[in-house]
């Protein structure tokens, strides 16, 4: 494997976690930060420019990163290196356990933990939420019996 495939690849990785991490709670991220696991990122063209520090992935983009059952789509990836932002765009899908957002553009930024979605034009943002209802805790009544 050349040197310069290999740092794309790399570079491909840091992608596909930065999307993880800003879809993955904090409490799965202290758990599985060293698990690792299996990335597949598809799409019709990828590239890399050394120069920009710029990666970029165009056409039918797929990615997928079952340990951290994350899914996403889009029609374009692309991953600034020295800003450390990732920025998908054209009808962006990403799912992680049920929990799903839509939305034209979705930028993150690396350093400060944020996301920004923004829709087409006269529509909106849609995300998808699964809200778990706590387990009630029955030792005072189990006590009291």
């Amino acid at each position: 494997m050349s040197a310069s495939w290999r740092s794309f690849r790399n570079r491909i990785l840091k992608i596909i976690t930065v999307v993880a991490i800003a879809f993955t709670p904090a409490s799965v991220l202290a758990q599985n930060t060293s698990s690792g696991g299996a990335i597949t990122l598809r799409s019709d063209v990828q590239e890399s420019n050394s120069e920009t520090g710029v990666i970029t992935a165009r056409g039918n983009v797929k990615i997928d990163y079952p340990v951290k059952q994350l899914q996403a789509t889009a029609a374009q990836a692309q991953y600034f290196t020295r800003e450390r932002r990732l920025v998908l765009t054209g009808n962006v899908y990403v799912l992680q356990q049920g929990n799903s957002m839509r939305a034209e553009t979705l930028t993150y930024l690396v350093d400060e933990g944020k996301f920004i979605a923004t829709p087409k034009d006269n529509r909106q943002v849609e995300s998808t939420y699964i809200v778990t209802e706590p387990i009630p805790d029955n030792s005072e009544e189990q006590l009291n019996n």
